[in-house]
């Protein structure tokens, strides 16, 4: 068996071991349950080798659709007391028990997919799922599309829970009444490498906002301690409206349902400029309570490929951050002051975001960025492991070890950069 193979069953084996039966747990330990992006990702993982159980990934973290049509973050298929803050937190009194927030919106990119490795066998799973798609993009539109670009009521509803872009709004929190809490993610990882205490102090009040206005989202938008405009979700959220649209068109859907999701697409875009730091020369994250940018560009930015949204005067400064690191886009400008390149989202590079990023490179035509992407991405999986994220210095694997979505970007794309595939 050679190196290639032998990282393709390790990676079948980790998606295996991860799965519960009709979900996958990103890593045991440290996440229990079913999270949202995580879950879209595994099911990209689970079609190299077993479309079925691909499918069944998407409709299980779909059977737990609010009916306002949000997919929450996590789901709480089954009790688990080493997890904090869990369902009793949360109180949304759902069945199954779920989050009150919902995560990048990256279902129908990868849904659309999974349908091209088999049409045929995948057609009537997708069109059943794509009205619920649909209802999850309305959501999108209609509870954090207000202000023009995708905005997020919590850092982790963005996915990148304590990413630089955050600290304007953050900063802005009140967390002096959250209580005593214990938190149980430092149980399982170093601590160096999570999110600091005061950052939790503050997701849990932003946390307890919600539940304490029982998860109406008007009054969390309107009222809520923080609420900042994502240019990584909106990048997404334009090529997710698009891939949707486009399965629609395959699928047969109505076509005034299909223009209503180019539509939205096209606001997105056309509110853009709002996002746009001209001095930083790149889209960036915006507090939409006191109108302050984020102090650094972060790997959102870069997520413009995958929207075809690009600016050309943007991409010398990207390729720029880029080259100040070893492996991968890092998740925060290194020369920008809170770089950490081992702490979460302050720094470390993740294959995942590589892997969307990389998307956008290969429709584009900038076939060298992708290869160069997949190969530092793929150095870093067979050299480190199959761990969460790593140091884009020098390659230091960070977080949980054994992890699903990495298995997956490994299955799926990273793979090719040992042996200098291209796109």
């Amino acid at each position: 068996m050679d190196r290639i193979e032998a990282l393709d069953a390790r990676a079948r084996e980790i998606m295996r071991g991860n799965d519960m039966g009709g979900y996958t747990i990103p890593t045991k330990g440290l996440y229990p349950f079913q999270w949202n992006w995580d879950s879209a990702f595994a099911a990209w993982g689970f079609s190299t080798f077993d479309l079925d159980r691909a499918w069944t990934e998407l409709e299980t973290l779909f059977s737990a659709q609010w009916p306002d049509g949000m997919v929450p973050h996590i789901i709480f298929h089954r009790p688990d007391p080493g997890y904090f803050p869990g369902p009793e937190v949360w109180g949304t009194r759902t069945d199954p028990p779920t989050s009150g927030i919902s995560q990048p919106p990256v279902a129908a990119i990868l849904a659309r997919r999974i349908l091209a490795a088999d049409p045929v066998a995948g057609r009537a799973r997708m069109k059943a799922l794509w009205p619920k798609m649909l209802a999850w993009h309305r959501w999108w539109r209609r509870c954090r599309c207000g202000h023009g670009v995708a905005a997020v009521a919590h850092p982790w509803e963005s996915g990148r829970d304590n990413c630089t872009d955050w600290d304007p709004g953050m900063a802005r929190v009140d967390a002096s009444g959250v209580g005593e809490y214990t938190r149980r993610d430092t149980g399982h990882v170093d601590a160096s490498m999570r999110p600091g205490k005061l950052d939790y102090d503050r997701f849990l009040a932003i946390l307890q906002f919600g539940r304490d206005c029982g998860w109406d989202q008007q009054t969390i938008v309107e009222r809520g301690p923080f609420l900042m405009a994502d240019p990584a979700i909106t990048f997404i959220l334009i090529r997710a409206h698009r891939d949707l649209a486009a399965l629609g068109q395959e699928l047969g859907a109505d076509p005034g349902e299909i223009a209503t999701l180019e539509g939205w697409a096209a606001d997105l875009v056309a509110a853009l400029p709002m996002i746009w730091h001209k001095k930083l020369g790149a889209h960036v994250a915006r507090d939409l309570r006191s109108g302050e940018f984020a102090p650094a560009i972060s790997s959102g930015a870069f997520l413009a490929w995958l929207a075809n949204c690009a600016r050309d005067e943007a991409e010398a400064r990207l390729i720029a951050i880029w080259d100040r690191v070893r492996f991968g886009i890092p998740s925060s400008d290194p020369a920008a002051p809170g770089f950490e390149s081992r702490r979460y989202w302050r720094g470390p590079t993740w294959p995942v975001v590589n892997a969307l990023i990389a998307i956008g490179m290969r429709d584009s035509g900038r076939d060298a960025l992708e290869a160069r992407l997949r190969r530092e991405t793929a150095e870093l999986i067979a050299n480190g492991g199959f761990w969460e994220y790593f140091d884009p210095l020098d390659g230091t694997p960070c977080g949980g070890d054994a992890f699903t979505w990495t298995a997956a970007i490994w299955l799926t794309w990273a793979r090719g950069g040992l042996n200098g595939e291209g796109a």
